[in-house]
């Protein structure tokens, strides 16, 4: 039978209840750490799959390691390029994270189908730039003082193109693997805002990397626009689907071109020796004389096709008739003397 509470411990009960006493002395559950996830936007689906930009990554982790040696030998300094992220993004996204003073460069890419599409663009942290500017001027690369706002002189701009032009010049190498581009510097363009020759909505990624130099370090972003990567990937898709039928290709043109040569002729000849004479020899010769060939009677003589000895075989008869009985191929035959 169940206890029967006296009227003082039904008052301290209500107290208790009243003061939150109870949920103090409750245990308290242990907080679930929330998972942070990135939203994803249904009204602009992602175009790219995880396998595009995965291999996007590694043809850009090739291009890093070409970057490192690259800047070693033009500045004279330690220096290490990694990628930090490749990114979908809108163009607009891109740009709007540019300042008006930034500066950056137009690439035309050409493609095996010869189509048109807009630039590759490519940025320089303002702090990176000008670190090898100064390095190429004599300088030791950290004495010059630049922010976001910094403005380049003529003089400036022009050693920016000639320093880009030299990582420019990597991608054509580091996309070999994969397909064949034309790469070539378009030139540098000192607003970002005004520039259009890419849609402010078209699909973009970002190639994001990390430069250091000695003590300064920067990014350096890679714009690739969808209409440019699509095609890229395109033609990709199309050798790999030629190369995995290469093998078949080649086996049924083989086969085309025996059916279209097999009633060609051929001439066979028989040889039965060689022997060399003195011009002397030669003009003294008479009918009924006998010139020796220096081969036994019943060794093998060769057989040329078109010129070429292919088989060995014993001269015979065959219907009253001079034949040859092939015994075997003279490439066999090499092959066996080269064992023995």
């Amino acid at each position: 039978m169940a206890d029967v509470l006296s009227q003082s411990q039904i008052d301290a009960l209500l107290n208790s209840m009243q003061n939150g006493d109870t949920e103090s002395s409750a245990p308290e559950k242990p907080k679930q750490i929330e998972k942070e996830h990135k939203k994803y936007d249904f009204y602009s689906p992602k175009k790219y799959t995880k396998d595009k930009l995965k291999m996007l990554r590694s043809i850009y982790d090739n291009y890093s390691r070409v970057a490192s040696s690259q800047l070693n030998g033009l500045f004279r300094v330690a220096s290490e390029v990694e990628v930090v992220d490749v990114e979908e993004q809108r163009y607009y996204e891109f740009s709007n994270a540019l300042n008006e003073t930034d500066v950056i460069t137009l690439v035309n890419v050409g493609l095996q189908d010869h189509s048109t599409n807009p630039p590759m663009v490519f940025h320089i942290a303002p702090v990176l730039m000008g670190a090898m500017i100064d390095r190429m001027l004599g300088g030791t690369g950290t004495d010059m003082t630049v922010d976001l706002s910094y403005t380049y002189t003529d003089i400036e701009l022009d050693l920016y193109a000639k320093i880009i032009r030299y990582l420019i010049a990597i991608t054509k190498d580091v996309w070999a693997n994969y397909t064949s581009l034309d790469v070539q510097f378009s030139g540098v363009e000192e607003n970002p805002s005004m520039f259009q020759g890419i849609s402010v909505d078209e699909t973009v990624v970002i190639i994001m990397l990390r430069i250091q130099m000695g003590e300064v370090e920067g990014a350096m972003n890679i714009c690739i626009p969808g209409t440019l990567l699509s095609g890229i990937f395109e033609i990709i898709d199309k050798t790999k689907h030629l190369a995995n039928k290469g093998a078949n290709a080649l086996r049924n043109n083989r086969d085309d071109i025996m059916e279209n040569i097999r009633e060609s002729k051929m001439n066979v000849m028989a040889q039965l020796g060689t022997a060399q004479l003195s011009l002397d020899d030669v003009y003294n010769l008479h009918v009924g004389d006998v010139i020796d060939l220096n081969k036994p009677q019943n060794s093998l003589i060769s057989l040329y096709i078109e010129g070429q000895p292919w088989f060995n075989g014993q001269l015979g008869v065959h219907n009253k008739n001079m034949a040859v009985k092939i015994e075997n191929r003279i490439l066999e035959a090499k092959n066996e003397d080269v064992a023995v």
